[in-house]
């Protein structure tokens, strides 16, 4: 099978590296395409995958909407080229409207209710929508499949990810030393259009606050006031989940890292005024602290710190999730190996992604 995975941001690259090497290993053919945007095309080339850049990320609402005459024409003359079996997104405007085209399955991964631009492009072209249990839009009965897990089990799933200490010493700290790692978005998305986080000053006062208990690590999309230069992550890309491993408390305004966090059992506080169904989820799971303003975000922050007990109370948190989520990789690796069969099976048999429930007793966190 030859298979055309289209990739809108960085994390979507995380999202499907595992069951790209995966079925590359059992003889199917994968190939990326991309646009330029933040590390896309360095983790590409990390990955050593196969890849064509269509150029550089459009950042508003205009460029956006022309796009899609030069990337849709882009995409097609290189599905022309690569003659893919079907296509496979998370949530791919360009890749829904191709495959259309060319009367080739596209089946797109969401985890984001508020993406309605993208919605409205790509939906409609599209054979199947895998969407979280926690995700709370409607799609129709016909093209929609929930399954029980996160995007972000499918690459830090313990069966997917295994941490490496050694991360630390990179960051010159010690093991059991308490670090914050911050994220900060730009804010371009088009479905941010209206939407914040922390200003200026609540950045500044935020990062300062932390440091006085812990070390502070801070990754931005955009660029960093002059004040909080010194608090950058240096680290490569592709080690970014390892830094988040052993982070004592995740502080962001983007909603992907805050689910990592918790997905690897680190707390983390999600600061933004759009509310998404899995952080909504992972609160219940006291994995994720979920503010619609900056206010109390803080003083939540520094409660967190302060708490000896905290790493003993996330691994608990943790391992009941992972008792009671997939692994996204293994379920997506059977539904598209099997599609059509796979869309038939899930709608006679909602429980049936319960199957991938796997996770071997030593890689839960020990809890002492």
């Amino acid at each position: 099978m030859k298979i055309l995975i289209d990739i809108n941001h960085p994390a979507h690259i995380h999202l499907f590296k595992n069951f790209a090497w995966n079925m590359e290993d059992k003889g199917h053919e994968i190939f990326f395409t991309t646009r330029k945007k933040e590390v896309t095309i360095e983790l590409l080339d990390s990955y050593k995958f196969k890849y064509k850049s269509f150029g550089n990320h459009r950042k508003s609402l205009l460029g956006k909407l022309l796009g899609f005459i030069k990337f849709d024409f882009k995409l097609l003359l290189t599905s022309l080229k690569f003659k893919p079996d079907l296509y496979l997104t998370m949530g791919g405007m360009y890749a829904g409207q191709v495959s259309w085209l060319l009367r080739k399955p596209h089946i797109a991964l969401d985890d984001t209710e508020h993406a309605k631009f993208h919605h409205m492009f790509y939906v409609p072209f599209t054979e199947v929508c895998l969407n979280p249990v926690c995700f709370h839009k409607d799609f129709g009965s016909k093209k929609q499949i929930f399954y029980n897990g996160y995007h972000e089990l499918a690459y830090l799933h313990p069966n997917r990810f295994t941490p490496e200490i050694s991360i630390l010493e990179k960051l010159g700290v010690k093991e059991g030393d308490k670090y914050v790692f911050v994220r900060f978005v730009s804010w371009d998305a088009s479905h941010d259009i209206g939407h914040g986080g922390l200003s200026l000053e609540g950045k500044i006062k935020l990062v300062k606050d932390l440091s006085a208990y812990a070390k502070v690590f801070i990754s931005s999309e955009g660029k960093l006031p002059e004040e909080l230069e010194e608090y950058r992550l240096k680290t490569a890309p592709e080690l970014v989940h390892h830094v988040l491993q052993y982070a004592t408390l995740f502080i962001g305004e983007g909603s992907t890292m805050a689910s990592e966090a918790a997905c690897l059992g680190t707390p983390g506080i999600y600061i933004n005024s759009l509310e998404v169904g899995y952080c909504t989820e992972q609160e219940e799971y006291n994995l994720v602290y979920n503010f619609r303003t900056a206010e109390g975000a803080t003083e939540k922050a520094l409660e967190l710190i302060k708490d000896n007990e905290l790493d003993k109370k996330s691994a608990i948190a943790k391992n009941k999730m992972l008792s009671e989520k997939i692994d996204v990789t293994a379920f997506l690796e059977w539904f598209v190996e099997n599609y059509p069969n796979s869309v038939k099976t899930m709608k006679e048999n909602k429980d049936y992604d319960k199957n991938f429930i796997s996770v071997e007793n030593e890689k839960l966190i020990s809890i002492t």
